[in-house]
């Protein structure tokens, strides 16, 4: 019988992860809250169920009986992942740092209070009457974000104290789990932010790949690329956070840990224990892509020596409408700009905003090769 791999969670990220499964011979189930979710449409099985309740999530576990259960997204039970890994299930890399992860407030403690990590200043609010007072504490503008949330939903900017009301609902509405509250984040104009993506072997050796440049709307990821132009003392500086962390969280897997730079100073930013967004120009820049990466790592197979092939850069296809079964035009055209390649990633809805697929462009030029990804994604639009 082939391993079985378990994923709770199938959107883009989960379906690439699938397709390396699958080149090594791994029976692949997924899970989502809604059908046909990317993933699902290569997996050998798949369920919709609540991953949010702890009954559910955990009766389906102990009745695929999988070798690995490997979280893709944060809105899950941790009580279910915690009770079945004290009871002999692998949990992707650990319950601990799934929990410690997918909650802001506990990352957050854990790198500033606890290890003594460089993060901007932060403060937590759990009601509303607090909101004006510890927001004058971190002073304006400010960055107001649920506790926890994926791909910067609930993120604002604000400006000034009038808009905080209006900001604290739109996080709580774009909440994930049970907590009624929300981080406030000092804004920080920075030169640049950054993903350090790092492969943690069941040994405990930490291994770094190149950095990756990244921009981001709102919190959402909009383009990257690979390699990035910065200077080795600071990729020495966030390699020693990133090893902090990883030494004290140590469970296998790869880890995208997201940084500030300013004014030569390196600030932590965030962290997530699986393949990142940004981590998809990995596809066509590096010898060994970060979905295989994960799956060598927590699987302890070999990882040999890690490459760049050439420079490359990613750009989003978001939609502009809202669709329930969504086609695309001008894929054709994008195609015709050289060295790119168009990853549709089969959303079953598409919503404003939302991200649908990605082009990916390699060059000897990384200039041309960021030219090119952003040419190739504007032709690129949802017809239904």
């Amino acid at each position: 019988m082939p391993m079985k791999i378990l994923l709770l969670g199938s959107g883009e990220l989960g379906k690439e992860l699938v397709v390396e499964a699958k080149r090594l011979g791994l029976e692949v189930i997924a899970i989502d809250k809604y059908e046909n979710a990317p993933a699902m449409q290569l997996a050998d099985n798949s369920f919709v169920i609540d991953m949010t309740d702890k009954k559910i999530l955990k009766n389906k576990i102990k009745e695929i009986k999988p070798d690995f259960v490997v979280p893709e997204i944060e809105a899950l039970s941790i009580e279910a992942l915690k009770e079945l890994e004290d009871e002999g299930i692998n949990i992707v890399p650990n319950a601990r740092t799934v929990e410690i992860t997918m909650n802001r407030d506990k990352i957050r403690n854990l790198a500033s209070k606890e290890l003594k990590i460089n993060t901007a200043k932060f403060s937590y609010v759990f009601n509303v009457e607090e909101l004006e007072i510890k927001s004058s504490e971190i002073g304006f503008p400010l960055l107001l974000k649920p506790l926890m949330s994926s791909s910067g939903k609930g993120q604002s900017l604000v400006n000034r104290k009038e808009d905080l009301l209006l900001a604290w609902n739109d996080a709580l509405k774009n909440s994930r789990g049970k907590i009624v509250g929300v981080i406030l984040e000092q804004f920080l104009n920075f030169d640049y932010e950054f993903t350090l993506l790092t492969i943690r072997k069941d040994n405990g050796e930490n291994v770094f790949c190149e950095p990756i440049g990244h921009e981001q709307y709102k919190g959402d990821y909009q383009c990257s690329w690979q390699p990035l132009d910065m200077n080795q003392s600071l990729i020495n500086e966030a390699q020693k956070m990133t090893t902090k962390i990883l030494n004290n969280l140590n469970g296998s897997g790869i880890y995208g840990v997201e940084f500030f730079v300013k004014d030569k100073e390196v600030i932590f930013s965030e962290l997530s224990p699986r393949p990142h967004d940004t981590g998809m120009v990995t596809l066509v820049s590096q010898n060994i892509n970060e979905f295989e990466l994960h799956l060598r790592a927590f699987l302890n197979l070999p990882i040999p020596n890690i490459s760049l092939l050439k420079p490359s850069a990613t750009r989003v296809i978001i939609s502009d409408k809202e669709s329930n079964n969504p086609s695309y035009t001008g894929i054709n055209e994008a195609l015709e700009v050289e060295n790119t390649k168009v990853l549709i990633f089969g959303k079953p809805t598409s919503n404003k905003g939302r991200r649908m697929g990605v082009v990916l462009s390699s060059d000897d030029d990384l200039n041309i090769a960021r030219e090119n990804a952003d040419k190739s994604a504007l032709k690129i639009k949802i017809i239904s």
